[in-house]
């Protein structure tokens, strides 16, 4: 048939994470908790690195565009899945539905991207502590966060455009809580084999690589911290913990996905929140508790702008036991 036949479908229907009135309900308080907790808990990461000076150095500039990235991923789908809980029918135009897919694939690149410079920069630190001020300098910080960006762009741009011009002429039913790119490819009225072979490659050598780098720098860094025995060496060993939960954390979920591509599993849903919901609020507990620099900043910026002891005009003109009654009334 000529494409030029087919009507594009106007919008998407959404089937949600369940169908039940009530677990909606419940769904619709819990989430609203996670992701007010993964806004807060993640600009209180950025704030803490922009007023601490102490932090200006790369691994905080770019733990800070982490917690950045973590917002958008719980961002760009998260609200509308909210908002769907209490709303029928639970829909999405075309526009909208590719807007979503655009907007994962830039973050999720994004973040690949950074955790893979992030595991570097703990690398030289590690391997080559002499040599880490003139290796990862400001420059080349700055240059991993553009550059996660740039790729997570790049990324996006390719898995839409084999996409986007698709015939979507009648089925609009979509399994899931936001537009999955391999559940939407497959409405399309053509033959999809083509788009999702490329969708594959695309992912695949994008999280493949990714993976593979990770793998390689902590290898390295764990055969340099069982060599040497110090103070020094296990407060990196601490840090690396950190590092490991976070990235088996955020591919996890990805590997199983692209494992069955274009199969839907029930558990699917489950990853796809894991890794778009919980990931983000794990990410900030991880960093700030096992971490004594964020943890003291943090205290600091309580202390500084959140309860600061405000004297009274000419309390020190006072002696110390009629400023004890003041402070007593």
């Amino acid at each position: 048939m000529d494409q030029r036949n087919y009507s594009r479908v106007a919008e998407f229907v959404l089937l949600g994470l369940s169908s039940s009135w009530e677990l909606q309900c419940f769904f619709f308080v819990f989430f609203n908790f996670l992701y007010i907790t993964i806004v807060l808990g993640n600009f209180l990461i950025v704030l803490t690195v922009i007023s601490e000076p102490a932090l200006h150095t790369p691994m905080y500039i770019m733990l800070s565009n982490l917690s950045v990235l973590d917002v958008f991923l719980a961002t760009y789908a998260t609200p509308k899945m909210i908002h769907d809980f209490l709303h029928e029918p639970k829909t999405i135009s075309f526009e909208g539905c590719m807007a979503q897919i655009f907007l994962l694939h830039v973050f999720a690149g994004g973040e690949m991207v950074l955790l893979v410079a992030m595991a570097y920069d703990r690398y030289v630190a590690i391997c080559k502590p002499l040599h880490y001020a003139t290796i990862m300098n400001l420059g080349k910080c700055t240059g991993f966060v553009v550059g996660s960006w740039v790729i997570g762009v790049i990324h996006s741009l390719s898995q839409l455009a084999f996409t986007v011009n698709l015939p979507f002429c009648g089925p609009n039913i979509v399994d899931s809580y936001y537009c999955d790119l391999t559940l939407v490819i497959k409405l399309a009225c053509t033959d999809t084999y083509i788009p999702e072979v490329l969708m594959l490659l695309d992912s695949g050598l994008m999280g493949m690589t990714s993976f593979l780098l990770l793998l390689i720098s902590y290898t390295f860094i764990l055969v340099t911290v069982r060599r040497h025995f110090s103070a020094g060496m296990a407060k990196a060993r601490s840090t690396l913990t950190a590092h490991i939960t976070v990235v088996t954390l955020f591919f996890g979920p990805c590997i199983f996905i692209y494992a069955w591509p274009f199969s839907n599993f029930p558990v699917d849903k489950l990853f796809s929140v894991f890794s778009t919901i919980f990931t983000p609020i794990l990410n900030p507990i991880i960093y700030t508790l096992r971490n004594k620099e964020m943890k003291s900043a943090m205290h600091k910026l309580k202390t500084q702008y959140i309860s600061p002891r405000l004297p009274l005009p000419g309390l020190d003109l006072l002696n110390c036991a009629d400023r004890r009654k003041i402070e007593v009334t």
